[in-house]
């Protein structure tokens, strides 16, 4: 059995990765927050649930030892909490975007690498944007040319970059970012813009699932490679 930890999952893109991935024989751990609210997406999904805020140390430490104490090991990860950090840009929420966006990716990362070392075929995911990528936010015809998020694409851009480097530095795991496409949940309802999670899922799932000889250190959306 894959043994597979997803972050913010019980919600949105993460929720219907658990979803998808369960579908497909994985034993699927949601992380949460909201213990209630986490409890109640893993019941409805047959997934486990751990209590896991991106921004604690202590809750990121204690739901990774969880995991170890039940199954041995890690397959797959998939860093999928973020926010949007909207608002007046200040000091305060540009701290909260990054230690959500970029700093969380770290936490939780560094947590996990001694039980993805135990996997035959470990694999990182964090879920980017492209809001974060030079090449899209300075061409008019892409769509987050007009997106006004500032730390938004900002900590996005941070947690591209650590993929690149986890790749680098960490040659026997496989990471890579991805661009789930512009999907309407909860966190982008003021826009009222975007598809359903369940099609935005499917690129997480495909990068989630791939063979010990797949690509590491990449940033992709459905279509394949994405420049940024």
């Amino acid at each position: 059995m894959t043994i597979t930890l997803i972050t913010g999952a019980n919600k949105g893109i993460g929720f219907e990765t658990a979803r998808q991935l369960l579908a497909l024989g994985h034993v699927v751990y949601i992380g949460a927050r909201d213990v209630e609210r986490g409890e109640r997406a893993a019941a409805s999904l047959g997934a486990r649930f751990v209590q896991l805020d991106v921004t604690d140390d202590a809750s990121v430490s204690i739901a990774l030892a969880a995991i170890e104490s039940a199954e041995g090991r890690l397959d797959v990860l998939v860093n999928n909490a973020g926010i949007l950090g909207q608002g007046i840009t200040d000091g305060p929420t540009a701290l909260q975007a990054f230690n959500t966006n970029a700093v969380g990716v770290v936490r939780v990362t560094e947590a996990a690498l001694p039980l993805l070392r135990k996997s035959s075929n470990p694999t990182v995911v964090t879920v980017s944007s492209s809001a974060g990528s030079f090449w899209a936010v300075t061409n008019p015809e892409r769509p987050e040319f007009n997106l006004p998020l500032a730390l938004y694409s900002a900590s996005k851009s941070a947690a591209t970059m650590l993929t690149v480097q986890y790749a680098k530095s960490q040659p026997g795991i496989k990471f890579n970012a991805v661009e789930p496409g512009t999907t309407a949940t909860d966190m982008t309802a003021a826009f009222g813009i975007g598809r359903t999670p369940e099609e935005s899922a499917r690129v997480v799932v495909r990068l989630a699932t791939l063979d010990a000889d797949g690509p590491t250190g990449t940033f992709q959306d459905e279509n394949g490679e994405l420049p940024w």
